[in-house]
């Protein structure tokens, strides 16, 4: 069996705010910053993408203002599992801008907190439990 995480996609340069809460509540972290710039993300390039594909869910904080995010997004919502609890991270304005793309998927108007992620592990671990 392969080893699984929550992922973050966050941008390049930051770390996981509470990543080590979620690894004190016994889950692995991993983070990707996104694809760098010029180039396209192996989700949208057909590759695929294992890091993504392995998590057991995600926290997804790239910039929905740029195309090919907001592309990303979408490819998780129409080729991940479909139970993958998935937290979107967005400002203010753009819960209502991108409220078509945000349907179905828990999103966060501010920066993700130890309740949060502790409700994100609490749905990994029932995933896992009754999946």
């Amino acid at each position: 069996m392969s080893e699984k995480y929550i992922l973050f996609d966050i941008p390049r340069g930051e770390e996981p705010i509470d990543g080590a809460f979620l690894e004190g509540l016994g889950h692995r972290v991993m983070v990707c910053h996104g694809p760098e710039t010029g180039h396209i993300c192996p989700i949208l390039s057909g590759e695929g993408c294992e890091l993504a594909e392995r998590a057991e869910g995600i926290v997804f904080e790239l910039d929905l203002e740029r195309a090919q995010h907001r592309a990303i997004l979408d490819r998780y919502k129409d080729s991940l599992r479909s139970d993958l609890p998935i937290r979107v991270v967005v400002r203010p304005d753009q819960r209502e801008k991108y409220a078509h793309l945000l349907q179905g998927l828990k999103v966060l108007a501010h920066a993700p907190v130890a309740g949060d992620l502790d409700a994100l592990a609490a749905e990994v671990e029932a995933a896992e439990a009754f999946g």
